[in-house]
């Protein structure tokens, strides 16, 4: 895989019986930045947060179907882990507050190929230890000069 990448990472936040349980979509299209080392895959990217100056520097490290970490700095300060059956805590921080995340993780699947990687997250989201949201996050990473391939074009146009 080259260096210069473009990921994808879309999902849905399930809500609480009260809100019907309908689904609250989620999807992030952005440049970023891969290397592999030590059998580990990265990605670094910039987020942009609506109506605040700054950006959110954003890295993962994807280590098979066992781990997937998010860690984020600037705006935003957090350590996200998520690995299959087991819960991790985190402080997560925000211009607006700070506040403990609880990710129970129920299965993760990673795909692994020459010119891309996916991965998949099965999830239950708490807040401050209060039930938020059943969650599914996929994440595709492609080379930015296959871009326009046929299974990643159906991303870029969603």
């Amino acid at each position: 895989m080259t260096k210069d990448v473009l990921i994808s990472i879309s999902g849905l936040h399930f809500g609480t019986e009260e809100e019907n349980g309908e689904g609250e979509p989620v999807e992030i299209i952005t440049p970023a930045v891969y290397y592999l080392k030590n059998d580990r895959h990265y990605v670094l990217y910039d987020e942009v947060v609506e109506g605040v100056p700054g950006t959110v520097k954003n890295t993962i490290k994807i280590n098979g179907d066992s781990l997937f970490e998010l860690r984020k700095s600037g705006l935003a300060n957090a350590r996200m882990v998520f690995e299959k059956g087991r819960m991790n805590m985190t402080s997560y921080q925000t211009p607006f507050g700070e506040m403990m995340v609880g990710i129970h993780t129920r299965d993760i699947t990673t795909e692994v190929a020459e010119d891309r990687i996916d991965v998949h997250i099965s999830y239950a989201l708490d807040i401050n230890s209060e039930p938020l949201s059943d969650c599914e996050i996929d994440v595709h990473i492609r080379p930015v000069h296959s871009a326009e391939a046929p299974e990643m074009s159906g991303i870029l146009k969603s």
